[in-house]
């Protein structure tokens, strides 16, 4: 079955085309495109479409398209604060996690009180998480190596 196209499938595709840009995808990357694809909308049964159509095995349902899918639109900085609390809940946040939060946070266009706004929430979220030290610990790493 085709794919249909969508802002949350073109994100999506985006977003995978960064995780396959060293034609493998890690554990940690599979976890962030998973919340992704649920984030989304995306079907479980359309990712192996998807990464068909990243290895360029399919084409891609967005060639020939009209319609501007880029952008900033409602519900993206939701989207971005949870692919980074995936990210920062796992115990190391590597090089390609933060290629492709980078990506999202560019192609989504998250600005940068945006980002802060979604730093606040996770501080805030700290003392009442079992994760939150380490979640801050790591956010404090991210913003580091990738800073706004």
């Amino acid at each position: 079955m085709p794919l249909e196209t969508s802002r949350g499938l073109y994100l999506y595709l985006r977003t995978l085309t960064q995780a396959m840009d060293d034609d493998i995808i890690t554990h940690d990357e599979a976890n962030i495109l998973h919340v992704l694809a649920d984030a989304l909308g995306v079907r479980p049964s359309d990712t192996a479409t998807c990464l068909s159509v990243v290895r360029g095995e399919e084409a891609n349902p967005f060639d020939g398209t009209e319609f501007d899918y880029s952008g900033h639109h409602m519900g993206d900085v939701a989207t971005y604060q949870s692919a980074l609390i995936a990210a920062l809940d796992d115990e190391v946040i590597s090089e390609d996690e933060w290629s492709m939060l980078t990506s999202l946070r560019t192609i989504v266009g998250i600005q940068q009180d945006q980002h802060f706004m979604i730093e606040e929430a996770i501080h805030a979220m700290a003392d009442i998480d079992s994760n939150g030290e380490r979640r801050l610990e790591r956010l404090k790493r991210f913003n580091a190596v990738c800073p706004y």
